[in-house]
């Protein structure tokens, strides 16, 4: 194992586990779970999904008890039987989905189970509302907390989280995810409230799959693989490589298998496509073994396009062509009827029911051919299911468990699943490899890459832009509802692609 050499002149720490270990029945979920937080510090937990992470943080939070190891608060050794504990022991866990009750005020949410009291012994709204704003003023936002919860904004919600913890007195802050569903604006705001957090002596866990977060936000970083801890390094000390090659076993060229495809005759033309106020003017192509990524920040209208082509939304005026020939608007049938599929970017409300389990959710997209007089033909929906799950190596305990039971990256491969399974010409992939761990995200490009190689026409949606640089032959930039640039793989850079999706569409 790898440490800091030298912990001599640094802040106490507020809470350490070493060498935890926990089991269920046969399977190893924790062989070695260690970290340290220091008060003051934003410290980083990363490794891939089924590293260990998600346990570890468990048996912080009281929600598990360690079969071994050593456990201390503040040097103090703890042992927490449930969540009461550890709250009541200072630490507290934001998760990437809050769990407000939305029928209560933002106040009452935070004071929910111990409001403040009157005179009288009668919950004082007006004190609770005082107390509520007194933290949102520690924590620099303007939140009301008369309002309520109904209708706030993820990023709202945990910053109430937050303010919650704070007012338990929480003296280490964990943070699960928290980014995945916010926007640019919003992760910024939340970066500002955990820095102002360490600047007050606050010890922060960040847990998060994205390199650039960690690394602007965080002042070391903790690395598990296979359910065991690895290393911790200072932040500035280490690259980006390094991490991987950690939390993966392998280098970082590993993570983006593009190989070579012959490129055939177009299959996709868009041409003069126009949405009052959402794009205008789109002009794209898609050919035959083609991966053609479509890149540029948040909010520049990149998933509205491909919802526009795809038929889910309308378009005021131009046309699409597939295979030369017009498609008909507004129909998503007609298009899967094409050879369309569509993978959207959020695969647990848009590309999959939860409840269902994986065989049925792959052959969603195929109901007809195993209905004979209105029933379903349960053992040959299984087949298909197993032969697709075999293909995509979609590592589920049957393909009859609910697909809500996998990880987030088996989750995406039963979405590819469902649409591969249609035999397309043509698939839009948008931001295939969010929320999911570094090492399967290895996986899933280089499942792009094996369908490009198979002659599919892929347009892929991503705000990563290693992923963009690493998998596209061609990249299309958006800026403000315009294509901004078209760029070779020989000419896309950090810096070519950053620049066309920020200035070139102004000075046009």
């Amino acid at each position: 194992m790898q440490t800091d050499p030298d912990l001599q002149g640094q802040p106490p720490v507020a809470l350490s586990l070493a060498h935890a270990a926990k089991t269920f029945g046969p399977v190893v979920a924790l062989a070695d779970g260690t970290i340290e937080i220091r008060e003051g510090e934003i410290h980083a937990l990363m490794g891939e999904n089924g590293a260990g992470k998600s346990t570890l943080v468990k048996i912080l939070a009281g929600l598990h008890q360690p079969d071994s190891g050593d456990f201390r608060i503040a040097g103090e050794p703890v042992s927490f039987r449930n969540v009461a504990e550890s709250k009541a022991a200072g630490v507290s866990v934001i998760y990437q989905e809050p769990t407000l009750f939305p029928d209560l005020t933002v106040a009452e949410n935070i004071f929910v189970g111990r409001q403040p009291k009157g005179r009288l012994g009668l919950i004082s709204q007006g004190e609770m509302r005082r107390q509520a704003a007194a933290l949102f003023g520690q924590l620099g936002v303007a939140i009301d907390p008369g309002r309520v919860a109904e209708g706030l904004s993820i990023a709202d919600q945990q910053i109430i989280e937050i303010a919650k913890a704070i007012s338990l007195d929480a003296k280490v802050l964990i943070m699960d995810e928290p980014t995945a569903a916010l926007s640019g604006v919003e992760v910024d705001r939340l970066f500002a409230v955990a820095r102002g957090l360490r600047d007050q002596g606050t010890g922060i866990m960040f847990i998060s799959h994205r390199f650039e977060e960690v690394f602007a936000l965080c002042d070391r970083i903790t690395v598990m693989r296979d359910g065991k801890y690895v290393s911790t390094h200072v932040t500035e000390d280490v690259s980006v490589d390094r991490i991987v090659r950690e939390m993966v076993g392998r280098d970082i060229a590993e993570l983006f298998p593009k190989e070579a495809a012959e490129i055939g005759a177009p299959v996709l033309s868009v041409r003069g496509l126009s949405r009052a106020g959402v794009f205008r003017d789109i002009n794209l192509e898609v050919r035959a073994g083609e991966i053609v990524a479509l890149a540029g920040l948040v909010g520049a209208g990149r998933t509205e396009v491909a919802r526009a082509v795809f038929g889910i939304d309308p378009y005021d005026s131009g046309e699409v062509l597939f295979g030369g020939k017009p498609l008909k608007g507004g129909s998503p049938q007609a298009a899967i009827a094409a050879g369309m599929g569509f993978v959207p970017e959020d695969r647990r409300k848009q590309g999959l029911v939860m409840d269902l389990s994986v065989a049925r959710n792959v052959t969603l997209t195929l109901r007809k051919r195993f209905a004979r007089a209105g029933l379903i033909n349960g053992r040959a929906e299984l087949r298909a299911a197993e032969e697709w799950s075999r293909r995509l190596q979609v590592k589920a305990g049957s393909p009859e468990h609910a697909v809500s039971t996998l990880s987030g990256g088996n989750q995406q491969k039963v979405v590819l699943a469902k649409w591969l399974a249609t035999e397309p010409r043509f698939l839009i992939i948008d931001e295939p490899t969010r929320g999911i761990d570094v090492g399967t995200k290895s996986e899933v490009h280089r499942l792009i890459s094996d369908l490009a190689g198979r002659g599919i026409a892929i347009l892929m949606i991503s705000s990563e832009l290693p992923e963009v640089l690493g998998m596209a032959d061609r990249v299309l930039v958006m800026r403000e509802g315009r294509i901004s640039a078209e760029l070779s793989r020989e000419e896309a850079s950090p810096e070519s692609v950053m620049h066309a999706a920020t200035v070139a569409a102004a000075t046009n």
